[in-house]
């Protein structure tokens, strides 16, 4: 793998984590985050698929992955729900296993009923729908602390690792899950197909009440409530604009 050019700069080392082969980890500090970073160091050819990043923070846990798309742009968004599954997997495998973790349609992973973070997916801008992207990014966002959002009475739509009585001096632990759980969600996209990629997104979303939902090669849903009553569910806006995010703040909302 090329290694990032400024790896030797403080805002971007090798991080000390025990990862599958394909991946090589590092640390983000700065502005950009590890989202920014993850975007510009493959644009710019610094860093090949495979390539995670963490930053080291204590209110939040965020992460973003280098992915290869192999298909056109329209299509291979639905790597997003990929990310997704393996970010829901990894929160399951250290939560309270009777707590359920659903999605809200379709970036926001929640816990207990309650928002603790999302993902969204970035890619190459000016890329055509028809062409197939030179690379993608997933990246993701748990609130790991509220301590300093104040009485927690004052923020009950959101929730943290810590509240949720989660391991302390989870993030490594917890990168490393992710990437092992990314791994074997694109597994099963390439042994049993897309459609089966989705299907286990699609077991986590919240739905109304007798409701069910498709998704279509291009990402979008369909949603046929209890009534027979259609409604579509478009992906493209919320990956614009992440409906989990805070604008003024760039966390998670509170």
């Amino acid at each position: 793998m090329t290694l990032p050019l400024d790896i030797g700069s403080p805002a971007l080392r090798p991080a000390p984590l025990v990862l599958p082969p394909a991946f090589t980890g590092l640390v983000a500090a700065g502005a950009l985050g590890a989202a920014g970073h993850a975007c510009r160091l493959a644009e710019t050819g610094a860093a090949d698929a495979g390539t995670l990043l963490m930053e080291e923070r204590d209110d939040v846990i965020a992460l973003a992955v280098v992915l290869a798309p192999t298909e056109a742009l329209a299509t291979a968004r639905r790597a997003f729900f990929v990310g997704m599954q393996a970010l829901a997997d990894t929160v399951g495998t250290f939560g309270p296993p009777e707590i359920p973790v659903t999605f809200l349609w379709p970036d926001t992973l929640t816990f207990n009923g309650a928002r603790l973070g999302g993902g969204t997916l970035h890619w190459p801008q000016g890329c055509a729908e028809t062409e197939t992207p030179d690379w993608l990014v997933f990246s993701a966002m748990l609130i790991a602390s509220k301590r300093d959002a104040g009485d927690p009475g004052l923020t009950p739509e959101s929730t943290s690792l810590e509240e949720e009585g989660f391991p302390t001096d989870l993030r490594e632990a917890l990168v490393e899950s992710f990437a092992r759980h990314l791994t074997k969600a694109f597994e099963i996209w390439s042994e049993d197909g897309a459609a089966r990629s989705t299907g286990r997104y699609l077991a986590r979303l919240a739905l109304p009440p007798g409701a069910r939902a498709t998704i279509d090669p291009e990402g979008d849903a369909r949603l046929i409530h209890a009534d027979g009553r259609g409604e579509s569910l478009p992906l493209m806006p919320a990956l614009v604009t992440p409906t989990w995010r805070d604008p003024a703040t760039g966390m998670v909302r509170l």
